[in-house]
Parts: C-alpha cells; structure tokens; sequence
C-alpha cells in the first residue's frame, strides 16, 4: 500500500518536499493562505511583482538546471546587477560575476506552483491545520475540522505553535518546541511603489551593506521579462528590519511613505516620492537567526516527521529552504 505523508505549508520547503517523494507516497499539503510562503507574487493593472523573496540565486549549474526542468518555459531570467549602497546612501558597483538570478515570467510562486504540480500532490490552500496527533503508525492531521490518517508528515511553518500543542508523548518533542522557540526572526516591511514612467538606472537592485540605512533592497520589477509594461516601474522596496523594529505599530501607508521617500532620496529622483498606487506586506517571519541543530532533523525523521524551511537552514535564501525539503522529502521515502 502506498504510504500517505502530510505536509504542513505551500512554500518552496514544503513543494521541496512533496517533488521528493514524488511516486513513493500518497502526499497531501497544507497551506493556510496561499502557496508560495514568501515567495510571493501581487498582480495588479497589468503588472507582476515578487514583493517577498525577489528572486532564487541557484548556487550551481545542477541546482539552476533543476529549476529550468521543472518551472519549464515560465521561468525568466531578472536582467541587471545588484549594486550596493551605505548609510549615505552612496551608490557603487556590486560584486562582477554575478549569478543567475530567476523568477516567473506570473510571478516567483509559479517556481513552487511548478514543483508542487510535478509532484502530482494533492494541495489545499486556505486549509489549516489546527492539530497533529502521534499515533501508533503515524500521525492523524486535523484540518479545518477534518482528519486525515498519515504514514509521516513534514512541517515547514516558522512557527513551533504545531509541535508545542500536539498530541504527542515524548521527550523528543519538548526538545524540538525549545529549539523553535530560542529562534529568532526579523520582520521587514515590504512595499511595491508602481511609477506610470520608466526609470533610468544602470543596475537591477540595490542592497545596503552597512545594515544602518532605513532601506534593506530596493530592486526593479521591470528587469523581469513579463512583469511591468513598457513606459512603467514598480520599485519593491524593502524597509530594514531596524526599521521595523523601531516601529512595531507602524501603519502599511506609514511604511509606503516611508518607502516612497527614502527610494526618491536614494535614486535622486524627487517624482519617486508619488507612486500612483502602492501594495504593502509585513513579514514577521522574513529572515531566520541561527541555524537549528541539524541533528534534530535526524531524530525527528525516527518519529516519521520530516523538518523543513528556511528555520532549519538558518538562512533566508530561497534554494536553501528547498534543499531542506527536498532533503526530508528523500529521507521520508527512504525511511518508507
């Protein structure tokens, strides 16, 4: 019989995890909100922009040529360097070579769409799971009321809420709850500024290496074929995370504000002030402080659940946070 996993959460760990398994299992996955996790995508008046994770830097030709097999003719290719800039808001080249940097020509969740349909899973978006419980042979997943009988399950969310009120007796688990809870995560507010006119600038994106400027990534949507049509801009502008740090209540019209004046200082250029539509999104759970103990990965895999995410990988990058899935999803199968 073919064995059943769960996993809870849609985002590239969780898509990772479901391509892993791929034949070997019957998989299910959850996602509360939409898939994609903070590879997210707004589309509005003709426009695509990736107001979460910009975009995935491959960090070889093998992983580059995974995402090409399976994204296929949607993936495109963000034209123009990442420069750098400081607390002055100086502006200078970045680093030469750099590498790949991909998207989707609708928006960076078709990446995670593109793994998730691959996998020939079965998602339920707008889904939440609200309980896991051990059982003898596996695990009972409630969700939205419902239950569903699994061999394994696969959790992603950055959140050890799951774990912590599970119906689960074993020490192991109180030791994975602390694990979760000593990790930290900085916010950051994220705002797509849309401009009826093109911008002139010699570069893709820019990032702030100092760590002291309000502005983290400022970066260019229309260097993504497909995205913005010609004659206009959206500039994803993402505010550091001392910035909201230092304004825990800050209102999405103050962070577009905040946006819209830093982009015209920083560019030099006093129209940017006025974009004539703006989307916001606070990220709560944006970037990962230390890495968690990998060997938790390995002694969860003897209770048939499999860690993913950018928590357990300890970074913010996008193929980072696949690998982890796509690592659980092989180790899951093996274990089978």
């Amino acid at each position: 019989m073919t064995p059943k996993v769960s996993i809870v959460g849609a985002g590239i760990a969780g898509a990772g995890a479901a391509h892993a398994l791929d034949e070997a299992a019957d998989v299910t996955v959850f996602e509360a909100g939409t898939v994609g996790g903070r590879m997210v995508s707004g589309h509005r008046d003709g426009c695509v922009y990736d107001y979460g994770a910009n975009y995935v830097d491959p960090p070889n030709d093998r992983v580059e040529e995974r995402f090409r097999s399976i994204v296929g003719k949607q993936l495109a290719v963000t034209t123009g360097d990442v420069w750098i800039f400081d607390e002055s808001g100086e502006i200078e080249e970045g680093r030469p070579n750099q590498g790949v940097k991909l998207t989707g020509r609708d928006g960076i969740d078709e990446i995670v769409r593109a793994f998730l349909d691959a996998s020939g899973a079965t998602v339920q978006e707008h889904t939440t799971v609200d309980r896991l419980a051990r059982t003898a042979d596996g695990w009972t997943v409630v969700a939205d009321g419902e239950r569903l009988a699994s061999d394994a399950i696969v959790v992603t969310p950055p959140t050890g809420d799951l774990l912590a009120s599970a119906d689960w007796e074993a020490d192991f688990r109180e030791t994975l709850v602390a694990a979760r809870q000593r990790q930290s995560y900085r916010t950051i507010d994220s705002v797509a500024l849309h401009y009826p006119f093109e911008i002139d600038v010699p570069y893709y994106a820019l990032v702030n290496t100092d760590k002291e400027h309000a502005v983290g990534w400022l970066s260019r949507e229309s260097c993504k074929p497909g995205h913005v049509p010609d004659g206009e801009e959206i500039l994803i502008v993402q505010l550091s995370p001392a910035w909201a740090a230092g304004r825990p209540d800050a209102t999405p019209t103050e962070a577009a504000d905040a946006a819209s004046t830093h982009a015209a200082t920083l560019l030099g250029d006093d129209r940017l002030a006025e974009p004539d539509w703006w989307d916001h999104e606070r990220f709560t759970h944006a970037l990962p402080g230390d890495r968690v103990n990998p060997a938790l990965f390995e002694q969860a895999l003897a209770h048939d659940l499999g860690l993913a995410g950018d928590w357990l990988a300890g970074t913010g990058r996008t193929h980072a946070a696949l690998e982890t899935g796509l690592d659980a999803g092989r180790r899951l199968a093996g274990n089978r």
